[in-house]
């Protein structure tokens, strides 16, 4: 088996725990203040509104297509999309105009100003309500919170109560910081982005199993020896297998982002970020609460096992 690091490792995870603890804590404080202010840029699925793509069939810039649409409203964003120059998304807020009116008045306004329906091509139009808007918006803060907080229970039932608090903590973590810095990189918030979070929670919290199992099986087999030596042993026993791992599902996201087109940037990019903060999640923010889960419930034990 292709080992990229040698069983016999011996990094001190455990010894840099407090550095890595301080820098998570941090990123999770920036993480609770960025989705307070400035909050979230929901999509068209959260917000509500109407989406339109627009293909032009000569070069026009967007300045123009901004005048041509000027008569809906300040609120109307215009962005360019894809590779392709001419190829725009139109974003029109439901407050903007009518729902039911806002592709007719989007194709007459761009008519009037390019010379008839031949010049442009709306690819595809969505539209939702902002009822509708807001229910996706409260069942997608719900299935990321239940299905981070029922990963913990099952890793709770499966090992031991404090492997479950760790996965917890460790998941959460995850999803703050990853929505951290798709707040911070300008992405929208639709159902894509929920997506994705929900398969960053289910990533994490596989390799958090595979730390989980091996501290388990070296907790049996060394009975006399502390716990943060053990950490530290079954992190470093896995950590070939974990880098393999990310690593391979790395690569193919990092294609998916640059040879997926536009429409799932923002799906790979959550992806590339949540992976990433998910591996480090599982040595640096898992182990290290189970060690002061540990300490806290059993501070009577003796120095032998309590040392780290």
């Amino acid at each position: 088996m292709l080992q990229l690091i040698k069983p016999d490792t011996k990094i001190d995870f455990v010894g840099k725990r407090k550095y890595a603890l301080l820098a998570s804590g941090l990123l999770c404080l920036l993480g609770l203040v960025l989705l307070v202010r400035p909050g979230p840029r929901y999509g068209i699925d959260f917000a509500g509104g109407t989406l339109l793509q627009v293909r032009f069939q000569q070069q026009v810039e967007i300045g123009q297509v901004r005048a041509a649409l000027g008569e809906l409203g300040p609120e109307v964003s215009v962005q360019e999309f894809g590779t392709t120059r001419g190829e725009y998304l139109l974003r029109v807020p439901q407050s903007a105009t009518e729902p039911g009116k806002v592709g007719e008045q989007i194709r007459r306004a761009l008519e009037q100003r390019f010379g008839g329906a031949s010049s442009f091509e709306i690819l595809r139009t969505e539209t939702v309500g902002p009822r509708v808007g807001a229910e996706l918006r409260r069942k997608a803060f719900l299935a990321v919170l239940f299905a981070t907080l029922m990963m913990g229970v099952y890793i709770a039932v499966r090992f031991e109560v404090r492997f479950g608090i760790g996965a917890a903590v460790a998941l959460l973590h995850d999803v703050i910081v990853t929505t951290a810095v798709l707040i911070l990189f300008g992405y929208d918030f639709d159902l894509t982005i929920v997506a994705a979070l929900l398969t960053i929670v289910g990533f994490s919290v596989n390799d958090t199993v595979i730390v989980s199992d091996r501290i388990r099986e070296n907790m049996r087999k060394s009975r006399r020896q502390h716990l943060g030596t053990i950490i530290n042993q079954s992190i470093n026993e896995t950590l070939s297998r974990t880098v393999l791992t990310t690593g391979t599902a790395l690569l193919v996201i990092v294609a998916l982002y640059f040879l997926g087109g536009d429409v799932i940037h923002g799906f790979a990019f959550a992806l590339l970020v949540g992976f990433t903060v998910g591996t480090y999640s599982s040595i640096f923010i898992a182990s290290p609460v189970v060690l002061a889960f540990e300490r806290a419930v059993t501070p009577s034990r003796s120095p032998q096992r309590a040392a780290s």
